[in-house]
């Protein structure tokens, strides 16, 4: 007995074998089923997603000795005839071959005859869509009033280029690609039966490889059988396959995330003389990383699907070590550079140069991670819990001045008064914006026996009017609401007021210099640029200047 090859030997041969394409399968059933089946059908996909094989069941379960029936037996003469492509009544014709018009008045002329030993005639067109013009045009009387022991089937990879008055006078089923999860099942039972031994993650290469065609995996298969005999190892599969290539884009992403340029240049200098084709080789890396961020963002959960368990884990283990602000910049150059690396006559030097670029980009702190460090810095400055810095705060010449003139309470009196200051100013800011923004250049001095003492810079400019009675009123009883108790409120001036008779600040030039050198010799200045290694500080800019 001549030898066949797993496409031809595991091919679909009822309904239930039919990989993939649920909603075809149980659709033609029910029509065969309810007795509502179509005059003609148009199948389009992909190569090797199962059209051609479903056509030839839908004929066998319409001509079978036991049928109509959605699970032909596969035992009668007219199923062994339609299996082994000798029914009279059944013919597979190739569009492409048999594409001209002459082709087609010849079909036109014999469905008149009906079937020599079946219920129906039954016409399968093949790649449908390489017939002509005038042969379609020859089709449309048929197909609008065909005879009723006729129905026609056909398949195409190329859906778009069927004419439209075609297309309105046919049931349309869209067939998808297989998943590779479903491939992998379908070679796993296919290499049980057959006795061979082979790996999951063999499989999945496999399956991968057909690209969404099970008919193309199972063929690469059938290559693998012949070249790794019945016990197939991984390596056997890698070697056939040239899956070299992935190892290398694993390799060439990990030095790229490490910022080592060095062994990102070893790496694809080992690429190149391998023989791997750079272009290729690009457009690989570019959609590598995009499955990488896939997997920062979703955790690669139920989003991958064509993309094994085990690569799954190493992306999410290369991730794991990198920021989503790093793989979206490392992304940008990637599709930045992907026209250039498509017209380049020396894509090499194109890539190389991209892969050091990205591996020198300068890391990227998240705002997360910066808010976590502040929170420290504060705690370890200030002793205790989290307290937010009013934005306007800022060192003066004058602060001896106010701590003279401060209440000398405890300091955990002083703590406990100053939380509640910063307490009421996000209160205030939730109910009033207007008012907390006229107070956020207020400092706590003390609170003792219900009065809370406030400073402000004797040159602010909404000196005046917090302190006119319709401004206190309203914050004594925001401070009532906040506290749940009557409280004073006493607006004290920092170190004087320092305004002339014009309401103008004298040697302002030269206080503001004082103010910037002591706001650099500050501790939480220097606080920061220990914590943030490489921190420079550009500018110091008084609140209210442009300078």
């Amino acid at each position: 007995m001549e030898y066949l090859v797993l496409a031809r030997k595991w091919r679909p041969q009822v309904f239930e074998d039919v990989v993939g394409q649920d909603h075809v399968v149980k659709t033609l059933k029910n029509a065969v089923k309810l007795d509502r089946v179509a005059h003609a059908y148009i199948f389009s996909g992909p190569r090797g997603t199962g059209k051609t094989s479903v056509a030839r069941i839908l004929a066998k379960s319409l001509n079978c000795e036991k049928g109509p029936t959605e699970k032909p037996c596969n035992q009668c003469v007219n199923c062994m005839e339609i299996t082994g492509g000798t029914s009279l009544d059944v013919r597979e014709i190739d569009g492409a071959s048999n594409r001209g018009i002459d082709e087609i008045r010849e079909l036109r002329e014999n469905i008149k005859f009906s079937p020599v030993s079946s219920r129906y005639k039954i016409y399968i067109i093949d790649e449908v869509h390489m017939l002509t013009t005038p042969a379609f045009n020859a089709l449309l009387k048929t197909l609008e009033e065909p005879p009723p022991h006729v129905v026609f089937v056909f398949a195409t990879t190329e859906i778009y280029k069927v004419p439209a008055t075609i297309l309105s006078r046919c049931q349309h089923f869209d067939f998808k690609r297989i998943s590779v999860g479903q491939i992998a099942d379908n070679l796993g039972h296919i290499a049980k039966e057959e006795g061979i031994s082979i790996s999951d993650v063999g499989l999945s290469w496999i399956a991968r490889g057909g690209e969404g065609s099970l008919r193309d995996a199972q063929s690469i298969f059938d290559q693998v059988i012949s070249y790794a005999g019945t016990d197939i190892k991984d390596g056997d599969v890698e070697d056939l396959l040239d899956l070299a290539d992935r190892r290398l884009i694993f390799e060439l992403s990990g030095a790229v995330l490490e910022g080592d340029a060095g062994k990102c240049l070893k790496i694809i200098d080992e690429a190149y003389y391998s023989g791997v084709d750079i272009k290729h080789f690009y457009q690989m890396f570019l959609g590598h990383f995009m499955n990488l961020l896939t997997v920062k963002i979703t955790d690669g959960d139920g989003v991958l699907g064509d993309i094994p368990d085990h690569e799954i884990a190493d992306l999410k283990k290369l991730a794991g070590g990198a920021s989503k602000d790093t793989i979206q910049r490392i992304l940008d150059i990637l599709m930045a550079e992907e026209d250039d690396i498509r017209r380049s006559t020396e894509p090499r030097i194109n890539l190389e140069y991209a892969v050091i670029r990205m591996a020198y980009l300068e890391p990227l702190i998240p705002v997360d991670e910066i808010i976590s460090r502040m929170e420290g810095l504060e705690k370890r400055l200030g002793g205790g819990e989290r307290r937010d810095i009013p934005e306007t705060q800022q060192i003066r010449p004058d602060q001896e001045a106010v701590a003279a003139e401060s209440d000398q309470a405890g300091v955990d009196e002083r703590t406990e008064g100053d939380d509640l200051w910063q307490g009421l100013k996000s209160f205030i800011e939730g109910k009033n914006r207007l008012l907390s923004s006229k107070i956020s250049r207020g400092e706590f001095l003390s609170y003792e026996g219900g009065c809370l003492k406030v400073g402000f810079p004797g040159d602010y400019v909404f000196l005046d009017d917090i302190k006119s009675a319709p401004q206190m009123n309203l914050l004594t009883q925001m401070a009532a609401e906040f506290l749940g108790k009557s409280i004073t409120i006493d607006i004290k001036l920092l170190g004087g007021d320092t305004r002339n008779s014009n309401g103008m600040v004298p040697n302002a030039a030269g206080t503001t210099n004082n103010i910037k050198n002591e706001a650099l010799r500050h501790p939480l200045v220097q606080k920061i640029m220990d914590v943030f290694e490489g921190a420079e500080i550009v500018n110091v800019r008084i609140n209210g200047s442009r300078r």
